[in-house]
């Protein structure tokens, strides 16, 4: 394990910058006072945020960029107008000159996938990153991935995918064999798309030390926990993602409205306000913040964009675990066993 975990943040990142960044940093150096970051931004922004807290300040090392990438820019302009400059692109270079062990950034998801990629490189076989999500469930949470790196994966991407969410989950839930599934839609072997059904295959048929396959799971089976690791392709997974944080909304919505609709509904609130506080820690997108880019050279860590304080932090604390459990060792290990295994045809057989 790592002793010192030294973390990169993009101050500029987000819908509201160094004003969450910074606090942000704060509250994770209180949980875990073994942090150093390293920040990039805008000097005056962030120094005056960072003299309001003196533990931070004494644990930071700041570094001044005039460059900040847009939340609507387009990855290849980002790209273009942004390397080399900019808190993003520096904050990850960071990294990859071992400055840093793990970048954190709230800014646009796309341009720092774009950064990310062109600056770290993909693992040995990776072709695509994936961003693996959080998810919280009836059983407590489960990885998700990928939810919206790229449209799109064949078979063998799939289990590629299904190995790295495996190495996340191990760290994240502190379980040795975490279950994966495949998401499809039904769980009988005949039924879905035709890449879909062979990485099924080539997941039943390996044997893999680090994870369970546990079969094809159904978009129900995300929020019930049936299985610990959820994969699927990017185009699927972003969908769900936002399916799922809209229904999430309307739930408190109908609670909202059906607790202030008459006198009875406010009083029974009273009676059960610890299971409603309950439910809304549980729903707290805050609490789940954080997904991983997996695949890369490095760890990369995108907070969502309009989040406070708390859900950065949050997202530094999954950072914060990657690195100290070694999340690419993990990962890389894995992706060796699976290059040692024999080679499977990459076509459907014919029925």
């Amino acid at each position: 394990m790592h002793d010192t975990v030294r973390i990169a943040l993009d101050a500029m990142g987000g819908d509201h910058g160094a004003s969450v960044v910074i606090p942000g940093a704060a509250l994770t150096l209180e949980r875990h006072p073994d942090v150093r970051f390293v920040i990039y931004g805008d000097s005056a922004v962030c120094l005056p945020l960072l003299d309001q807290h003196p533990k931070l300040k004494a644990a930071s090392t700041f570094h001044h960029t005039d460059v900040s990438v847009a939340m609507d820019a387009k990855p290849s302009q980002a790209l273009r107008h942004g390397r080399g400059v900019s808190s993003m692109w520096r904050a990850i270079e960071a990294v990859k000159l071992g400055e840093a062990d793990v970048v954190i950034s709230a800014g646009n998801t796309g341009a720092l996938m774009a950064m990310a990629t062109f600056c770290l490189r993909t693992l040995a076989r990776i072709d695509r990153p994936a961003i693996a999500a959080l998810w919280p469930t009836a059983r407590g949470e489960s990885v998700v991935l990928d939810v919206g790196a790229t449209v799109g994966a064949d078979a063998r991407e799939l289990v590629d995918m299904a190995i790295m969410g495996a190495a996340m989950a191990r760290i994240l839930f502190d379980i040795d064999r975490p279950t994966v599934g495949l998401l499809n839609i039904g769980v009988e072997d005949v039924k879905g798309v035709e890449n879909v059904k062979l990485a099924a295959r080539m997941l039943k048929e390996a044997e893999y030390p680090s994870f369970t396959y546990h079969g094809f799971v159904e978009g129900n089976d995300i929020g019930l926990g049936t299985v610990d690791v959820v994969v699927t392709e990017g185009f699927a997974g972003n969908i769900a993602l936002k399916t799922a944080e809209g229904t999430a909304k309307q739930v408190a919505a109908f609670l909202r409205a059906a607790i202030n609709r008459s006198i009875m509904g406010k009083i029974g609130y009273l009676f059960a306000r610890q299971a409603f506080t309950a439910l809304r820690n549980k729903l707290d997108p805050r609490k789940s913040n954080g997904g991983v880019f997996l695949g890369l050279n490095g760890i990369v860590i995108k907070s969502h964009g309009g989040t406070d304080e708390l859900g950065f932090a949050s997202a530094i604390d999954v950072g914060y675990d990657m690195v100290k459990y070694q999340l690419l060792h993990k990962i890389t290990g894995a992706l060796a066993h699976q290059d040692s295994m024999p080679a499977h045809p990459v076509k459907d057989e014919e029925e």
